[in-house]
């Protein structure tokens, strides 16, 4: 006699089995669900940003405990932590420059850590490195990244270089992690602590995007107007939004193959 699934697995069962439109309109349904509890109970919506952080950091440890226990870095991506490496310095500057507090304290933490997974990525692991796997050119999404900068960008009284710098960080931020999906594309089985590593990633992606709108919408738009004028404003939103849905695919495979008691992760073609 089969197993009788569980609740979750007969909900799971029935959603991979919807059509593409459907599995949207669900992720949509389920994510503004998610944005009204968090409202209700998160008083304090810097918190959620604070959160963040945090669960990246987590995502970081994790891979941490990849390198030095395993001892290979296979399945990870070195322009993914290069570009993370990248946006942080960059946040780093303006932050110390603009507006110093616990966020700056947060992101130095990160940094140092993103820095040390580089350093046994490219020496001391780099004979486990997938280079073959990680071919994706970095050029495509820091040259695009500079150039909308120059073209949308804060209006605030900072110096245009400072300026600048705050929008090439928001943008690259929100594709700094297409690299590692390219890896995962192409080895199509993720092992347990990268597919850790990307689902804190993605989490730490809903929660920043929850903190910006939640924000926007207890201000009742003022928030906006803090920002600046023009489009810059919309592109920070659409910026954290991008940056939740590029993810959102990864994390519903990773549910699913967590209730299924699976430790690997097997990606459909086309997932990432």
């Amino acid at each position: 006699m089969k197993a009788e699934k569980s609740p979750i697995q007969t909900v799971m069962s029935w959603i991979r089995r919807q059509p593409p439109k459907v599995k949207a309109f669900l992720c949509v349904v389920t994510a503004m669900t998610i944005l009204v509890f968090l409202r209700v109970i998160v008083h304090e919506h810097d918190n959620l940003f604070i959160a963040s952080e945090a669960v990246h950091a987590v995502g970081i440890s994790v891979l941490i405990y990849k390198l030095t226990k395993e001892k290979t870095c296979a399945g990870i991506s070195l322009k993914t932590q290069e570009l993370t490496a990248l946006f942080l310095a960059v946040r780093l500057y303006c932050s110390f420059v603009m507006e110093f507090d616990l966020h700056t304290l947060l992101d130095s933490a990160t940094l140092a850590t993103t820095l040390w997974v580089i350093y046994m990525i490219r020496f001391n692991l780099r004979p486990t490195y997938m280079e073959d796997k990680d071919n994706f050119a970095i050029y495509y999404v820091v040259v695009p990244c500079a150039v909308v900068s120059l073209l949308i960008h804060p209006s605030t009284r900072h110096h245009i270089i400072n300026r600048l710098f705050w929008a090439f960080c928001v943008y690259l931020e929100a594709v700094s992690v297409l690299p590692q999906l390219r890896v995962m594309q192409n080895t199509k089985i993720v092992e347990p602590f990268t597919a850790h590593y990307v689902f804190a990633l993605g989490i730490a992606r809903f929660l920043s995007c929850a903190h910006w709108i939640l924000q926007v919408l207890d201000s009742r738009g003022r928030l906006l107007t803090a920002l600046g004028y023009g489009l810059w404003p919309l592109m920070v939103l659409l910026s954290e939004i991008i940056q939740t849905f590029i993810l959102a695919d990864f994390c519903y495979y990773y549910v699913q193959s967590l209730m299924g008691g699976q430790l690997v992760l097997r990606l459909p073609s086309g997932v990432v």
